[in-house]
């Protein structure tokens, strides 16, 4: 009940589309939803949480979440189906959304939020994968089927009757993700994309091989791009999976991964042997700390700057903005 003042407050704000206002006066630092969604596999309270406690804020946080799509998909300029969506913004959602016609669902595919764990999933499903476990690279096109590829008829009634759902993880987190992995580990990004960043954000890097990206570089130049030419790995969850023009039956976290996973499978009746993959042994997830590390040695402007992109992730899926204040950042 403590909660619900706040998450008011919070819905009032979002409602009244003061909260791009409330950015560009510098006022939103410490202005937020209580952080509903803890760090994954962790209680906000150290452990003390008992369940009904937990299930309250979820059912709280759930709760907000739809009033706030519904107040925002529900304005006259908001789509409301794909076919009313600009072609570009259309065959991006229909190339996220993946079919699965035996179980009668779609699943909209977020990169960062566990999507290649779900591909699995629905290869094992399909029988193109015979475990969930099966080491090697994923493949992230083969034996897999896009809505986009499908006829207009076909789309519209998979869109209408099946089941869809998404995953969602915090924008900031989302965002240090892809960096790390990207600029960190894959020289495919490092020589696409590392390159021309340090090429345009740094005095006399020219013979960089891209692998030495800063964080601020990189929220510069996704600052600098159009939302609708980014690489699907950074490119706002919203702009992804159209919550506006699909309307999906759940909205799972990264936060609470396995069981908003579990409670999929059961809705779709997945067979009993088909279970959501452990986190690999050599993945390393960004952490609370991690984070915020990153976020308090960055130009507080820069991340100012870049929330309005990334504003319906926060709103629509009730995360807090990040705290970045001196107070904070000292701690």
């Amino acid at each position: 009940a403590a909660l619900l003042p706040s998450m008011l407050m919070f819905g009032v704000i979002l409602a009244s589309s003061g909260l791009l206002l409330m950015i560009e006066r510098g006022i939103l630092a410490q202005v937020g939803p209580p952080p509903l969604h803890p760090p994954a596999g962790l209680s906000r309270r150290d452990g003390r949480d008992s369940p009904a406690e937990l299930e309250l804020e979820l059912e709280v946080l759930r709760d907000t979440r739809n009033r706030t799509i519904r107040a925002l998909c529900g304005q006259r300029s908001m789509p409301r189906s794909v076919w009313e969506l600009p072609p570009g913004q259309r065959r991006t959602v229909l190339q996220h959304l993946l079919v699965s016609d035996k179980y009668r669902f779609l699943y909209c595919y977020v990169p960062k939020v566990a999507c290649s764990n779900w591909k699995r999933v629905l290869k094992v499903l399909d029988g193109a994968l015979e475990s969930v476990d099966v080491r090697g690279k994923m493949d992230h096109k083969s034996d897999l089927v896009f809505l986009g590829d499908m006829k207009p008829e076909e789309i519209s009634y998979r869109l209408k009757h099946y089941y869809k759902f998404i995953f969602v993880r915090n924008p900031m987190e989302r965002l240090l993700s892809a960096y790390r992995n990207k600029f960190g580990e894959i020289k495919e990004y490092q020589q696409k994309y590392g390159v021309e960043i340090i090429r345009r954000y740094r005095k006399n890097g020219g013979n960089s091989a891209g692998d030495d990206v800063s964080f601020s570089e990189f929220l510069q130049y996704l600052l600098d791009e159009d939302v609708e030419r980014m690489n699907e790995h950074w490119m706002p969850i919203y702009n992804l999976c159209q919550p506006c023009a699909v309307r999906y039956d759940f909205i799972g976290s990264y936060e609470r991964l396995h069981a908003d996973a579990n409670h999929v499978l059961e809705h779709i009746q997945s067979p009993s042997f088909v279970r959501f993959p452990e986190r690999q042994a050599w993945y390393k997830p960004v952490t609370a700390e991690t984070l915020h590390y990153y976020l308090c040695n960055t130009q507080r402007r820069l991340i100012k700057e870049l929330l309005p992109k990334y504003i319906l992730d926060f709103s629509l899926f009730a995360y807090p903005l990040p705290n970045i204040t001196s107070e904070f950042c000292r701690q």
